[in-house]
């Protein structure tokens, strides 16, 4: 399964191309809508392209989880290739980006 439940309050998400990522997305949305008490680690290491229909579901993801929620939101395992669009789009500067799966749990773990 590429969405499970880490803890009791944190989610992780090891997203894949499309559709994957779509239904993965969807699916975390649905449970954050549900559960306004989850933080989210996304996992890129995966993910080799990202088009704009991508971006807006990360958005929407995003408002949802660290606007609406008041919860946090974090991605890991960026490849080159994707770290491009962020930096082009803006991206690195509103996502809060962490190197690794590992290190994103502590970080959200320490937060809580």
């Amino acid at each position: 399964m590429a969405v499970e439940h880490w803890s009791e309050t944190v989610l992780l998400g090891e997203l894949g191309d499309d559709p994957q990522y779509t239904d993965d997305l969807t699916l975390i949305i649905e449970q954050c809508s549900n559960n306004s008490q989850l933080d989210v680690l996304l996992n890129f290491a995966s993910v080799s392209y990202l088009n704009s229909s991508n971006i807006a579901k990360l958005l929407k993801l995003r408002k949802l989880i660290t606007i609406t929620n008041e919860r946090k939101l974090k991605l890991c395992g960026i490849n080159r290739q994707v770290w491009g669009v962020f930096l082009v789009t803006g991206l690195d500067h509103i996502f809060d980006i962490v190197d690794d799966v590992p290190t994103g749990l502590t970080a959200l773990q320490i937060s809580t």
